[in-house]
């Protein structure tokens, strides 16, 4: 006979008493109760600060040390943090249903309308989802369905997202192994050879080509020019369904509202994220033309291939109305195109000086640096010895390391080249904001080259 389990007390923190958390007791409660190795690593690189305030480019940690924030949530601070115009949005509906399925929401219509109007080519339906990886895994879901055919092709170095779906079509062999089996028929292209997908794509038997005109996570790896036209060619003559990811680099953040645009090329399903809900929502959503759209859902019976209990509710869509309002008015584009070559060529200054730069590169404001193996006495310089069997391959996040905790500026590596250092302020940030990063920087690396 089974025995009951000991009845809980509950002790229950509430909301006021969880803002007063001391930095101690917010690393117990995330050591206890989420992820004991997460804590164990974030605390090696002294990255467990509480942050108790933020606003625009600057974030406060509890001891009130004042931060410059470089990374700006991997795309998702385009704003800055807290901005008061997608705040006030937020109160303007207050009142409205905020989850009301068997309506059809003002919000949406309003926000899919506008996106069809600032997206390339005969973008037109658009899906509202919560995440980047929801609407990657949307956008694979609508293109089996308007085709008929199962086949993805992705790249090599891609990140997509960490649910299932979105997983599968993200290389990365550490990420993907404690999960496998994946989902099947996917395969993989090195990206920017056109060349191999036009052989990978010649049986006309693949879905969609899922690609990021950009690739982020994969360390900032700006494709050579034409790349981007010749794969929207080998896609229409191969009867594939061009999909482009700009989760990432989409509104404003590489110097044009969507990096796709610098090659003057349309998708036939795009998928946007992060900045869309204005640092503020989380927001996200596929866009398809209407071709691809109508041959998916072609009677009655398939108007819910998709659902989402809180994809496009109300206060997101308000947040995504009211940022999108924003990055066209302030013409955020046009600021991270400027700023950003600004930052390019100071950054190239570095690069000149210490030869352990390998490389910069990057659009607008989203730029990575490359770094090589420098001199063997650098991880016991930065680490005191406590790290220094640590894998050369990690010296970006020792360098972040450095310029979050004797610099107090925010930066992290990309997840499939850890050797790189992304830089993606928000688009609302200084020119002096973007010289103390330059100074803090080449403080650090001068200690490397010691």
């Amino acid at each position: 006979m089974a025995t009951q389990g000991k009845t809980k007390t509950p002790n229950l923190i509430t909301l006021k008493e969880a803002l007063k958390l001391s930095r101690k007791q917010n690393i117990e409660n995330h050591r206890n109760f989420i992820n004991p190795e997460l804590d164990k690593l974030l605390g090696l690189l002294n990255f467990d600060k509480l942050f108790v305030r933020a606003h625009d480019c600057s974030i406060w940690d509890s001891d009130g040390n004042q931060y410059l924030d470089f990374l700006g949530a991997y795309g998702a601070m385009n704003l800055g943090h807290n901005n008061s115009e997608v705040i006030a949005a937020l109160g303007s509906v207050e009142t409205l249903p905020n989850l009301l399925q068997v309506s059809l929401n003002p919000l949406a219509g309003a926000l899919a309308r506008n996106l069809a109007q600032i997206t390339p080519g005969e973008l037109q339906y658009s899906f509202f989802e919560n995440s980047g990886a929801e609407a990657v895994e949307g956008a694979l879901k609508l293109a089996r369905a308007s085709t008929g055919k199962s086949k993805i092709v992705s790249c090599y170095g891609a990140f997509h997202g960490e649910i299932l779906g979105a997983l599968s079509v993200s290389e990365r062999e550490k990420n993907q192994k404690p999960f496998s089996p994946l989902l099947p028929g996917i395969s993989f292209v090195p990206f920017g050879n056109a060349e191999t997908l036009k052989q990978a794509l010649s049986a006309n038997d693949v879905a969609a080509f899922l690609v990021e005109p950009i690739q982020g996570e994969g360390g900032v790896i700006v494709p050579h020019d034409g790349y981007l036209h010749d794969v929207r060619k080998i896609c229409s003559e191969t009867q594939t369904l061009l999909i482009v990811d700009e989760i990432q680099t989409g509104f404003g953040r590489t110097g044009r509202i969507f990096a796709c645009e610098y090659e003057n090329i349309s998708p036939d399903i795009m998928c946007v994220g992060k900045s869309l809900g204005g640092g503020i929502m989380p927001l996200s959503a596929y866009i398809a033309t209407e071709k691809v759209w109508k041959n998916a859902h072609d009677s009655l019976g398939k108007a819910i291939l998709d659902t989402s209990t809180f994809g496009g509710n109300s206060r997101a869509l308000a947040a995504g109305l009211s940022a999108l309002e924003i990055i066209l008015r302030e013409d955020l584009a046009r600021q991270s195109a400027e700023k950003g070559k600004y930052f390019f060529a100071e950054l190239q200054k570095l690069k000149e000086k210490y030869s352990f730069i390998k490389e910069v590169r990057g659009r607008g404001l989203m730029l990575g640096i490359e770094f090589t193996q420098p001199k063997d006495n650098f991880l016991n310089t930065f680490t005191g010895g406590k790290l220094k069997n640590l894998s050369y391959e990690y010296l970006g996040s020792l360098i972040a390391d450095e310029l979050i905790n004797k610099h107090h500026i925010i930066t992290s590596y990309t997840l499939n080249n850890p050797k790189v250092i992304r830089l993606e302020p928000p688009l609302t940030v200084s020119y002096k904001q973007i010289e103390m990063l330059i100074e803090a920087l080449d403080a650090v690396c001068k200690r490397v080259n010691l």
